[in-house]
């Protein structure tokens, strides 16, 4: 099931969103609320794979709820519906799923989602990397990926059965791994959090990253610490 959250600051509005997606097969509404603000909260929790929301409402817009689930590269797809086309160009630098003007029809906004089910199934094949290696490629599953070390030309991946080289880059892998699970904790290391046990102070602005059953070790920065306590933990 899809996970869906609404946020429309109109209540006529709200209605109209949570009648047609709750007609949706495979679509779960986890919340529906005209506080961009509560929205927020479950952003920061996860709660949702998709959020559909409006443009332009008080206190915290759902443009400003769209950047803060790209910059910080959350694994949440973003459909606006709005009735201002101003910020169209500027959606779609955040990477959004669909920019819909109100008024709209039912088909238009169920379209929309069975569009971005379809792309999610396509795609998801259970959370597989490729990896390019010369004539070759490595598929393994992305839950198994411990952190990404880049060295020289190559890049290695530490997964926790072994090590995997490659020369894709870590901005390549990096568009990869947009799950909320990796973080690019250094210019270069990725690491997964879920296997983090601690981290050590290093020097001024890093630490060194210890993982649960394994000897290597990352990087971290103290701004990533810092946002990682923020927003993760």
């Amino acid at each position: 099931m899809m996970k869906v959250g609404l946020v429309d600051d109109r209540l006529i509005d709200l209605d109209k969103l949570h009648g047609i997606v709750e007609s949706i097969p495979t679509v779960d509404i986890v919340f529906s609320t005209q506080s961009a603000e509560e929205a927020y909260d479950y952003i920061k929790k996860k709660a949702v794979d998709l959020l559909i929301a409006d443009i332009e409402m008080p206190n915290l817009s759902g443009y400003e709820l769209a950047d803060i689930i790209h910059s910080h590269a959350l694994d949440i797809s973003v459909i606006f519906v709005t009735a201002n086309s101003g910020y169209a160009v500027h959606a779609f630098e955040l990477d959004v799923h669909d920019y819909i003007m109100k008024p709209y029809s039912k088909e238009r906004l169920i379209k929309s989602v069975e569009r971005l089910l379809e792309k999610s199934s396509a795609a998801q094949i259970n959370g597989r990397l490729y990896l390019k290696q010369k004539n070759d490629i490595h598929i393994i599953q992305k839950k198994d990926i411990v952190f990404i070390e880049r060295s020289g030309r190559s890049t290695t991946i530490h997964t926790k059965q072994n090590q995997i080289k490659t020369y894709q880059t870590l901005n390549e892998l990096e568009g990869e791994l947009r799950e909320r699970d990796f973080l690019r904790s250094h210019r270069s290391f990725i690491i997964n959090i879920h296997y983090v046990k601690n981290f050590s102070l290093y020097a001024k602005n890093s630490y060194t990253v210890s993982f649960e059953g394994m000897e290597a070790q990352a990087m971290i920065t103290k701004e990533k610490v810092d946002f990682l306590q923020q927003y993760y933990f």
